[in-house]
């Protein structure tokens, strides 16, 4: 090890340089796992606490059943729980069975339980109402240890498995390249929300949207571009949206916004102001900018929630047709052959 020279005052001194493993940098070094230990014995707490800390664990020490309780009941209370069998309030096993009945889907809290009761009927009875791991006093050291690192290894795990199951439900249900609702899943949300309005008596409101003169935009700017122009133009929805609002790619460059208890007029108004959003600012990709605007279609379930869905989509989409037929850049409603322009429409109504 090669001593560095540091200056203290005017005297010089030697200091040994710290070592620093070479495959993991020390910003990059996993936080201390916490650990709950719930004991009662100070003279155990305080063993238990040191050889944790030791260890590279983060103890949360407790005393009682239920000062333990009130802590796992906390939503980043620790995942690796150290019960004594024998405590005030709330003893371990009961406090192995409220965990066990309360742990929330995807989440998981490794339980062992620390005891003076060395039969096979209390090891039995433990594992029985929770328990991961049973471990009898006076314990050896290394013993925990090695069930404190399998705690943590069984945790660790499945935070992965949740998180990939996550990124596999995502995949199945968003569009790879927007992010935002892919056309199963948004037809989904639409069948959903039709047949809450139809309970609740409230209307829905659809929009379908698509881009203007987009094969022009491939055409003369290249597909990057136009992914480019789909990314945004999905941002510029999703930033005006409520958070009970609902959009996704319906196809190609269409997309079908949801928004519940929305009637006509607010229908109207609002596709008009998601348009006039999309088309404000020019989309930049690199050194090309092109400014976007997109047709709109809107419908409205005719009674409250009455309406399905096919008609809903199907009124939709010849609004969307009316729209672009009429010089695109512009929000229309089909009603008895009736076509009604955004703007007087917001006003006549």
């Amino acid at each position: 090890m090669r001593p560095v020279t540091t200056v203290t005052g005017k005297r010089l001194r030697k200091r040994a340089k710290p070592e620093r493993t070479a495959d993991v940098p020390p910003m990059l070094e996993k936080p201390a796992m916490r650990v709950l230990v719930a004991e009662d014995s100070v003279i155990y707490q305080r063993l238990i606490g040191t050889c944790l800390r030791d260890w590279g664990f983060a103890p949360t020490l407790v005393k009682d059943g239920k000062e333990a309780w009130e802590t796992l009941r906390r939503p980043d209370a620790p995942r690796l729980v150290l019960l004594d069998w024998v405590l005030p309030g709330l003893d371990g096993l009961e406090l192995c069975r409220r965990i066990r009945d309360a742990s929330p889907e995807g989440s998981y809290s490794y339980v062992i339980v620390l005891t003076g009761k060395s039969g096979q009927k209390e090891m039995l009875e433990a594992m029985q109402a929770g328990a991961d791991d049973y471990i009898v006093k006076p314990f050896d050291e290394p013993a925990l240890r090695a069930r404190l690192s399998v705690g943590r290894r069984i945790l660790d795990l499945q935070e992965e498995l949740v998180s990939a199951r996550e990124s596999m439900r995502h995949a199945a249900t968003h569009d790879r390249l927007t992010g935002i609702l892919n056309r199963g899943e948004i037809m989904e949300a639409l069948v959903r929300e039709v047949e809450r309005g139809r309970r609740d008596k409230k209307p829905v409101g659809l929009i379908l949207a698509d881009i203007d003169h987009f094969k022009s935009v491939n055409d003369t700017l290249g597909h990057q571009f136009g992914d480019e122009v789909l990314k945004e133009i999905a941002h510029r929805f999703r930033s005006r949206l409520r958070v009970y609002d609902s959009v996704g790619r319906y196809g190609g460059e269409e997309f079908l916004l949801i928004l519940p208890g929305c009637d006509l007029v607010n229908t109207i108004v609002r596709a008009d102001e998601l348009r006039v959003h999309i088309s404000g600012l020019p989309i930049v990709v690199g050194k090309a900018t092109r400014t976007v605007t997109a047709s709109m279609g809107v419908a409205v379930t005719t009674e409250p929630g009455a309406t399905g869905v096919e008609a809903l989509i199907g009124q939709a989409d010849r609004g969307l047709y009316a729209a672009k037929k009429n010089g695109r850049n512009r929000v229309e409603h089909i009603e008895e052959e009736l076509s009604i322009q955004s703007g007087s429409a917001a006003k006549e109504h």
